[in-house]
């Protein structure tokens, strides 16, 4: 029997896909983009020790464009793209729940069991690679689902005070660890012991408080119509332009700071305060900026969009690929960033197609598919030519 959750859904005529006509092609670009963007950062996880993720000099680097890469990745990606994954995640369950009420359902229990399937999944995935987010958006989402009928400016207030919460305690535990070996361990030094509890518990509350921030941000984006692409030109063209250069400027000043010092110990945790303060700018800018390049209509939109539409599923194959590859296979030879920059231009390359090879025949990726089944507890229409 279906959990008695799922209340009022018999039948199978509102079960089906959202139709293509009705989706919001904006948020199928910016999550495609945010999929693909989150995997140089990941393949470090992948490929490099911990400390390498954080810390260009640690890891990685055999020559000088392995730095470049570094400090370009650590302006332009890190913490960005997941940023725009985590608010398009904010809207994805407002979309839900909004949907699910128009056709009758329980949103909250509905909602509720939606996000407990999506746990599983990251438990998991977590069992297999140690950097997954699924679990943390899961637990995030509920928040969401009670705070999504707040005032925008409340939501984004909020939203913008949790991102920030890393930051804001990032001296205290800059200070608390001693700038040593013993006081950062695998955090900053790549042959460095465990990790110490206040590390890690900042560690913890600052991608906690980035994901369930963003996801608020995101609310309230959606709420004033500005993530779905309906503002005018003018309007996306100077939150691009102001939140890029804002962003860049102010992240700039970490790199900076840590090559001024020779990547000191002594500013591993304060070094990425800059991180944090241009990071809402910076992910509003590049919204901004792709909801601008979904609405021209130009260039290679259609796989970008479907990679979009096969988030989960390609998040989650990104994993098997790293693992195997970078983690397994090719950990003894030694890897360079740069390697790993071109490891990750392949599996650009491959998602790309086949998430556009896939979506021509079937209406959702694999793992999209298995998540609509369970949720809904019946079998969903998956081939093309079976749809109705």
């Amino acid at each position: 029997m279906p959990p008695p959750i799922l209340g009022r859904m018999n039948g199978t005529r509102n079960r089906g896909p959202v139709p293509e006509a009705n989706r919001i092609s904006s948020l199928d670009t910016i999550r495609g983009v945010a999929v693909l963007g989150i995997l140089p950062m990941n393949a470090l996880a992948f490929g490099l020790s911990k400390a390498g993720y954080v810390n260009v000099s640690a890891d990685g680097i055999g020559q000088p464009l392995d730095s470049l890469l570094g400090v370009l990745t650590m302006v332009f990606i890190d913490q960005k793209m997941m940023a725009l994954f985590s608010l398009l995640f904010g809207v994805g369950v407002v979309i839900f729940a909004e949907r699910a009420a128009a056709k009758g359902r329980r949103v909250v229990w509905l909602s509720l069991w939606r996000f407990a399937l999506l746990a599983a999944v990251g438990l998991v995935h977590a069992a297999m690679w140690f950097g997954d987010i699924l679990v943390v958006y899961a637990a995030c989402a509920p928040v969401v689902l009670l705070l999504r009928r707040l005032p925008a400016g409340v939501l984004a207030a909020a939203g913008a005070v949790l991102a920030l919460a890393g930051t804001a305690v990032a001296p205290l535990v800059q200070s608390a660890a001693n700038a040593s070996e013993a006081g950062l361990g695998k955090y900053w030094f790549a042959d460095g012991g465990s990790m110490p509890p206040a590390v890690e518990a900042w560690f913890g509350l600052g991608a906690v408080g980035r994901a369930l921030g963003f996801m608020l941000i995101g609310v309230a984006l959606y709420r004033l119509g500005i993530v779905q692409g309906q503002r005018d030109r003018a309007f996306y063209q100077r939150l691009a332009l102001g939140g890029i250069v804002a962003g860049t400027a102010i992240t700039a000043v970490a790199p900076a700071q840590h090559i001024a010092n020779g990547w000191s110990p002594e500013h591993a945790i304060s070094g990425t305060i800059p991180i944090g303060l241009g990071l809402i700018p910076m992910a509003l800018g590049y919204m901004a900026l792709i909801i601008m390049w979904s609405r021209s209509g130009r260039g290679p939109l259609r796989p970008f969009r479907n990679a979009g539409r096969m988030a989960l599923t390609n998040y989650l194959a990104q994993t098997v690929l790293g693992v195997t590859t970078l983690g397994w296979l090719l950990a003894d030879v030694g890897l360079t960033r740069t390697v790993i920059a071109a490891w990750v231009l392949g599996v650009w390359a491959l998602q790309l197609w086949w998430s556009t090879w896939w979506l021509e025949r079937f209406r959702f990726g694999p793992f999209e598919w298995a998540w609509r089944c369970a949720t809904y507890w019946s079998r969903q229409p998956l081939r093309r030519d079976r749809v109705t």
